[in-house]
This record gives structure tokens, C-alpha cells and sequence, in this order.
């Protein structure tokens, strides 16, 4: 057995039952959980491990709800940066399809080391096209290697242009060939005990290039490992106007309506975005515990408006926060998607709609929920030891932390954590993320950026 003990942060946030906010706090942890939390002076004195976090406020590992890794090739991409989403998606699929294993793989790595950089400790991530080879486990290894808790979405598009659906024929896969892949995947990778590491979601894409029977054919192989195997179902949802007007012409129904009508409600089901969800789905979300990814960079970078996230929050919908592809918000920067949700709430709503600890809550325990996961989110005894801490010394939090640390977090958003541990290892240490060398990653990345786009056809 390990043992790893945290001590003397500046300010320990646990996100518990209490919400204690706990001056001069620490965190004793054994074989990846947690088992005690407290003042410090109150924890074991000694552990393999000991790690200083004076000078930081450290709180709960940040939970992203909904991710397109592979996106970070293609930020800012000329042609896509002023569209909309359905402009944006005929804009980029005739260049992903050009990815290959090792892009995904690389793409991966890029964007977890961004996200845990960002305070991220666990991530979603909806992959849902294949090309030349490529597998969802190219991503899943790529999270093996950085040390990343993983819920891999197995997406996928199944209705091309030719019969109604938006992407490009030679992007869509055959609904038998999908299904067996998704079954080899939870099979071969799902971990259903408490505090894994990685688990597989069921995931076809979006309304708009799927067809009802995968809806329908997902769902019924997800519930049929049984509640206990803990497999989720995930797609987009009520993403912007186009987006309804097609569920509207094409099955005659709203988003919500669809999705329930398939079986696409419920505690192990979340829906991405949700934008233009109306007070009817809400309620329904409501009843049946159905999640909601708030993307709301993406959702302003594509101009899709505002989600009805306070309406939402009062009405007891599960909501956590998703940064999303990065080719829709072209940063992968989770602490500040809470900035975000906290600001877009309030242009909608005013300045009471969201405080910096609703939005700190959205980022930890609303993403747990979310993932339908009672490990995480929370510094508590039992939970998985996943813990990030910010310095509170540096420029972006001058004058800030000595006022409020914890709501200086999201009101100021500090680039980067001092330290990140997830399953109770340290994976990022004063600043410096230790299980990858980053310029090497980066240049890399580049390369396969240029040699993605350079070959789009």
C-alpha cells in the first residue's frame, strides 16, 4: 500500500455535504482514496509521500463532461471561423477525414495535457468518425499514458448526405459494424467498479446522422450489461435552431421528444449543449435525470446562444461543464469554461444568476453527476484522490486571492495548476506536467496539423 500526504493548502475546498472551505487544509490518501480530509494539523504526520500545498487553494479534480479531442488539429482553421455549426461541420468533415490512428493518438495526448494543465482531472471524449484505420482505443492508450480518467465515447454516424444526414458519405459507418465495435469496446476496456480509471459510453452522434434504429439499438445494448456495469449513453442535443428545425421536419417531434421517445432519458443518459432545450424538456430532463454538458464557449463561437442553464439548475437537471472540440472553442481550458458559464449566465439573467462557487460546483460535482459517478467531484473520505491546487502568488491573482481565493479562481482564472494529482499519483508537479516531455508533443501536434490540412480532399 501508498500513501500520499497533501498539507497546509492556503484554502482546501472540498465540495463535500458542508461545502467546507478549509483554511490551512490537507488531504491524507491511500492506494488512490482518499481517507482522511481535515486541517492539517488534524491528518497523519507522515506518508511515502508528503507534498506542501502552501500557497495554493486546492480543491476538487475539474470533471469535463464533453470533449472532440482530435479537433485540436484543426483550430482556427481558415473557412470554419465564422460559421455556424451546421456551415462549421460541412467546412471540417472533408478535412477529418483525413485523420489517421496516429493523429487521434497524438491529438489526445495534446488536449488531456491541456485540460490537466487547466485543473481537468477526469475527461469525456466523444470520437464518432473512423477514417483510414483509426480506433476509439488509439484514444483510450493515449489516455493510459498520461494518467487521465477516461469515459471514451464510441460516436458514431451512420446516415450520409445521400440519405438526408449531414456528413459526407465516405464518413458514415455501417449500424451492424457500429454495434459490434461498441460491444468489442465495453468488453475489452470498461472498468464498472468504483474509482475506475476508464469506462466506455455509447455515443452516436447527433440526431442529424444517425438513424432512429441506432438511437434506439444503442440505448437497448448499453442498459443490457444492467444498471450495475455503469454504461452511459451520450449524443448532441437541441444544439442551436437547425438543429430543432430538423428534428422537427425529419421526425415531426422537439429534441426532447426524440430523445425520450428512443429511450435516450434517464440517470445513465447525457445530451451535449441543450441550448434551445425548452421548459417542456426541462422538465422531463428534470423527472428523469437526464444530464446536460454546458459547452458554453462553443455554444458562443458558434453562435448558437444562450442554454437556459439557470432555468435548468433551479428546475434539479443535472448539469456539468464541457469545453468541447477545440476546433468550437479552440482552447481546452476547463477552469475558464467555469469563468464562462458564470458570465453567460449572468448576460442572460443578471448579476445573481451564477455565483463563482455555482460555477466551481458545475466543474466538480455537477460533472460527477453528470457522468452518473459517486467517486469523484469531492475531496471527501472515500472518494477517488483526484485534487488539483492553483498558486495564489502569481500576477493573474494579485489582489485577488487575498480577498476571496476561491472565487478568484473563476473571476481570474490562473493558467495553470501547481500541482494535479489524479488516482492519487502526482501527475503534474510545481507546474511541470511529469509523464510527457510537452515541446516534443507540441511540435508533433504541429506537424500532423499541417499534414491533416495539407491533404484535405
Amino acid at each position: 500500500m501508498t500513501t500520499l500526504l497533501l498539507r497546509d493548502a492556503d484554502v482546501l475546498v472540498t465540495m463535500d455535504a458542508a461545502r467546507r472551505e478549509i483554511p490551512g487544509g490537507g488531504v491524507f490518501i491511500r492506494d488512490g482514496v482518499i481517507e482522511a480530509v481535515g486541517p492539517s494539523a488534524e491528518l497523519p504526520t507522515t506518508a511515502d509521500q508528503v507534498i506542501s500545498l502552501a500557497g495554493t487553494v486546492a480543491l476538487p479534480g475539474l470533471v469535463n463532461t464533453h470533449h472532440h479531442m482530435y479537433q485540436s488539429l484543426t483550430r482556427a482553421i481558415p473557412g470554419a471561423q465564422d460559421a455556424e455549426l451546421f456551415g462549421w461541420l460541412r467546412r471540417l468533415y472533408p478535412i477529418w477525414a483525413g485523420l489517421t490512428p496516429e493523429m487521434i493518438r497524438v491529438s489526445t495526448l495534446t488536449a488531456m495535457t491541456e485540460l490537466i494543465l487547466s485543473g481537468c482531472t477526469t475527461s469525456s471524449d466523444h470520437l464518432y468518425l473512423y477514417p483510414n484505420g483509426s480506433r476509439l482505443d488509439d484514444s483510450i492508450e493515449a489516455a493510459a499514458i498520461i494518467g487521465m480518467r477516461f469515459h471514451a465515447a464510441r460516436g458514431s454516424m451512420s446516415v450520409g448526405e445521400s440519405q438526408g444526414g449531414l456528413p459526407p458519405d465516405r464518413l458514415v459507418e455501417n449500424e451492424a459494424a457500429i454495434l459490434k465495435d461498441t460491444q468489442r469496446l465495453i468488453e475489452t476496456w470498461h472498468d464498472p467498479k468504483r474509482h475506475a480509471m476508464q469506462r466506455i459510453v455509447v455515443a452516436p452522434c447527433s440526431p442529424f446522422s444517425v438513424s432512429r434504429e441506432l438511437m434506439r439499438d444503442a440505448a437497448q445494448l448499453a442498459r443490457s450489461y444492467g444498471r450495475s456495469y455503469g454504461i452511459s449513453l451520450h449524443t448532441h442535443l437541441a444544439e442551436n435552431d437547425n438543429d430543432v428545425a430538423y428534428s422537427r421536419e425529419k421526425f415531426g417531434m422537439t429534441p426532447a421528444e426524440y430523445a425520450e421517445s428512443l429511450g435516450w432519458v434517464g440517470h445513465d443518459v447525457w445530451h451535449a449543449h441543450c441550448v434551445k432545450l425548452d421548459a417542456p424538456g426541462i422538465d422531463l430532463f428534470a423527472r428523469s435525470g437526464t444530464g446536460v454538458a454546458h459547452c458554453p464557449c462553443s455554444n458562443m463561437r458558434l453562435a448558437s446562444g444562450i442554454a437556459p442553464i439557470p432555468a435548468m439548475r433551479a428546475a434539479g437537471v443535472n448539469v456539468g461543464l464541457g469545453v468541447d472540440g477545440c476546433a468550437s472553442n479552440d482552447a481546452a481550458h476547463l477552469l475558464g469554461e467555469a469563468r464562462q458559464a458564470m458570465l453567460l449566465a449572468r448576460v442572460g439573467h443578471g448579476p445573481a444568476a451564477m455565483s463563482a462557487r455555482q460555477a466551481l460546483e458545475l466543474a466538480t460535482l455537477g460533472g460527477a453527476k453528470v457522468l452518473n459517478r459517486d467517486d469523484i467531484g469531492a475531496l471527501a473520505p472515500g472518494m477517488s484522490a483526484d485534487l488539483v491546487a492553483f498558486p495564489t502568488g502569481g500576477l493573474d491573482l494579485a489582489g485577488a486571492a487575498v480577498h476571496d481565493p476561491v472565487a478568484a479562481l473563476v473571476f481570474c482564472t490562473p493558467q495553470t495548476v501547481r500541482h494535479s494529482i489524479i488516482n492519487g499519483k502526482p501527475v503534474v508537479s510545481d507546474g511541470h506536467l511529469l509523464p510527457l516531455d510537452l515541446p516534443p508533443l507540441v511540435a508533433e501536434h504541429n506537424r500532423l496539423a499541417r499534414q491533416l490540412a495539407n491533404t484535405a480532399h
